[in-house]
């Protein structure tokens, strides 16, 4: 790992840059705490993931560094030197000690921990060491040595520190020696620069400690925007979405908003297109001609294929070509746009065909994502049922159905507007060399009739759940309860089908295996427990 790999600029309380994408009206990061579903189930795996704050940060790097401290009985910073080389997967340290050996583990990771006597600096007829830096002659107690016996004096070690610090390279500061690629020892560090730069040893051990979050594979700063000051460390695979205890919802591979069932590489491309509005310049590619004298896009109005610029030229709307100042058909020489010109047919058809291929997506998706964002103001209306519910003839009846019933909604409605994205990408040019056009065909109706059963039973639970049942007699509350009940059962179904079938059917049978998603619970999101 090189030594600039890595900025130590992002520490707690700043924000992280992961705001980019991610919408507020879209995700539930509105503190409002989900129920128990009545339709968990029971193989559901517990929560792998903790949230670690900055109280509980020291604890959670102290439990690494003492594994590896007690494999290898090395010190502290040896056992932080090493985690730090192997972006603390302590199970690589443990694999790389097995396979290759404690030498070859400790070389690579640039630890020492053999005091090396023919190292031993150059002393003077006064006992004063000669300093290789700034040779000059030091009292023996104004001179350091490293794990590696390199001697120095305190004034040199300093200075070289103080510029590794505020480079940003204060996690692996490396012994100034000539090729030695030994790690300095940081309790040496940190003593050295205290005395003279306080700010910066405490800038140091900083960095340190958030080292564990930003060399770390595994544990992933919260991107909620303004900074929570959390992060969330995962115990397996890193393909899944987690939730903060700030309420934040996120994919913890790429640190975006949820978007499963999108995979990462397609969710990236989908907001790179939205923003960048290239469909825009697709349609003035296919609708406008640009002026052969100023360049301006002109749109053609009317029937007449002479068209007139705002800056005075007239042009060929059919080829291009400037009439001149006559703005007549005899004052274009060589005039051969008569001529049909297959290549050109098929660029401008091809042009529209992903033009309105990529609309057809792009509306479906922006209508469920506006759905789900007037569905969440459904939770005050929902409240307000159950209120009125629990003071009036319905009292005696569990509510609990109505706020599942709204989550499950809540949870598919996002999954249904991401599906579309996928899709987009899934049966478009992008993958055109992983399937056949036959082979895409099948897979195509294949996942768009799940799509569309589970996009109409959606609806369903909406308008369901929308009715005014808080004025129903107790005999027709009973009867919505049921159907709430069903529909979320259903809907629930049918979401995990379409979840397998881009697993299984269609991403699994891809030859590369680029694309990955979180796999599908019923709860939602992961909530993250606290890191004691």
């Amino acid at each position: 790992m090189e030594d600039d790999a890595i900025s130590d600029d992002e520490h707690f309380g700043d924000d992280c840059g992961f705001d980019e994408h991610y919408d507020d009206d879209c995700g539930f990061s509105d503190g409002f705490e989900e129920p128990e579903s009545e339709s968990r189930r029971p193989n559901e795996e517990a929560s792998s993931s903790q949230v670690i704050t900055k109280d509980s940060l020291l604890a959670a790097q102290r439990d690494d560094l003492q594994k590896v401290m007690d494999l290898l009985s090395v010190k502290d910073h040896h056992a932080r030197t090493l985690l730090i080389h192997y972006r603390w997967d302590v199970d690589k340290v443990f694999t790389v000690f097995v396979e290759m050996g404690k030498e070859w583990l400790f070389k690579e990771a640039g630890v020492t921990v053999e005091e090396h006597n023919d190292l031993s600096p150059v002393r003077s007829s006064s006992g004063d060491v000669r300093c290789d830096i700034c040779m000059d002659d030091i009292p023996a107690n104004r001179t350091t040595t490293m794990d590696c016996g390199h001697c120095f004096c305190n004034e040199c070690w300093t200075e070289h520190f103080i510029v590794k610090i505020k480079e940003g390279q204060s996690r692996r500061i490396r012994c100034m020696a000539h090729k030695c690629n030994t790690i300095c020892d940081e309790g040496k560090i940190r003593n050295l620069v205290c005395t003279t730069h306080p700010d910066l040893a405490e800038k140091f051990d900083r960095f340190l400690l958030e080292s564990y979050i930003e060399d770390n594979e595994m544990v992933k700063w919260c991107p909620s925007v303004p900074h929570c000051g959390n992060a969330i460390r995962v115990e397996k695979d890193k393909y899944r979405e987690v939730e903060c205890d700030c309420g934040m919802q996120f994919c913890f591979s790429c640190s975006s908003e949820a978007h499963s069932p999108c995979s990462c590489q397609m969710w990236k491309l989908w907001m790179g297109k939205c923003q960048n509005e290239s469909e825009t310049v697709n349609w003035i590619t296919v609708h406008t001609k640009p002026c052969p004298k100023c360049l301006k896009a002109v749109e053609k109005n009317g029937g007449c294929n002479l068209v007139y610029c705002i800056c005075g030229q007239t042009f060929c709307w059919l080829c291009g070509a400037a009439t001149g100042s006559a703005h007549t058909w005899d004052s274009i020489q060589d005039h051969s746009c008569g001529r049909y010109t297959e290549e050109q047919e098929k660029n401008l058809e091809l042009a529209k065909k992903y033009l309105w291929r990529y609309i057809h997506y792009h509306n479906r998706y922006k209508a469920h994502s506006d759905s789900l964002k007037a569905e969440v103001q459904l939770k005050e209306k929902i409240y307000m049922k159950i209120s009125k519910l629990e003071t009036g003839e319905s009292a005696s009846q569990d509510l609990r159905w109505v706020e599942n019933g709204l989550y499950t909604l809540f949870r598919s409605r996002r999954a249904l507007s991401y599906s579309y994205p996928f899709a987009y990408y899934m049966f478009g040019h992008e993958l055109q060399n992983e399937m056949t056009e036959e082979e895409r065909e099948i897979k195509q109706n294949l996942f768009e009739d799940q799509q569309q059963q589970f996009e109409a039973n959606v609806e369903k639970l909406s308008m369901v759940l929308e009715e005014p049942f808080e004025g129903y007699t107790e005999d027709k509350v009973t009867e919505t309860r049921m159907k709430v009940l069903n529909l979320s059962y259903l809907v629930d179904n049918l979401c995990r089908k379409l979840y397998e079938c881009i697993e299984n059917d269609l991403l699994g049978a891809l030859q590369h295996g680029s694309h990955n998603i979180a796999p599908y619970k019923s709860t939602g999101a992961e909530k993250a427990s606290k890191l004691a």
